[in-house]
Order: structure tokens, then sequence, then C-alpha cells
């Protein structure tokens, strides 16, 4: 390693590690949060997909009222809730902090 006298007979040994040191510690640090951040959305879609699954198929038989009452033990809000009378499908758009998902359902048996 290369010293380098700084005038009163004292070298300085070791500055640029520390300031590597410093450099990839701020690097990780940053990464870190930006990981928690992205995961932090993937996790909130995927619990507002959770509970608009359960909402809808929950509504197959007790209705809005159970479509409500399902998505609030997932802590989430129902935003809109749709039945169509041909068909007999259910479909529930429910919102869990800022992320919103879709789910539709119907007791009609389809496959072989």
């Amino acid at each position: 390693m290369r010293e380098i006298a700084t005038g009163d007979g004292q070298t300085d040994r070791g500055q640029a590690a520390i300031t590597v040191v410093l450099v990839v510690a701020a690097l990780f640090v940053a990464a870190a949060t930006a990981i928690a951040a992205v995961g932090s959305d993937v996790l909130e879609r995927t619990r507002a997909q959770t509970a608009a699954d359960s909402a809808a198929l929950a509504a197959l038989e007790g209705g809005p009222h159970a479509a409500s009452r399902l998505a609030q033990r997932h802590d989430a809000t129902v935003v809109s809730f749709d039945t169509n009378a041909v068909s007999g499908v259910v479909t529930v758009v429910v919102r869990v902090g800022g992320q919103t998902a879709t789910a539709s359902a119907t007791n009609e048996v389809t496959g072989p």
C-alpha cells in the first residue's frame, strides 16, 4: 500500500478503504430500501387479490353483505359489486391500501 506523507512526519494509510466501505454501505442501504418498497407493493397486491377472491366466493351464497363482511376480515373494502342475473356471475372489486383487485365467481359447473 502506498503511504502519503502529511508533512508532519505521519502517513495516511487506508483512507481509500474507509471511503469504499462507506460507499458500499450507502449502496446497500439504498438497495435494501428499494427492495422493501417493491416487496410491500407485491404483498399489498396479493392481499387485495386474496380478499377479492374470497369476497366473490362468499357473495355466491350470501350476496353483497357476505362479500363486504369477508373483505373486511382481509382488511379490504368492497369498491364495487355486480351480479349478472343471466349468467349468475358475481364480480367484486376490492381495495387494500393503494391496490385494487377484481374477482368473479359462479356456481355453474364447467368442464367434463
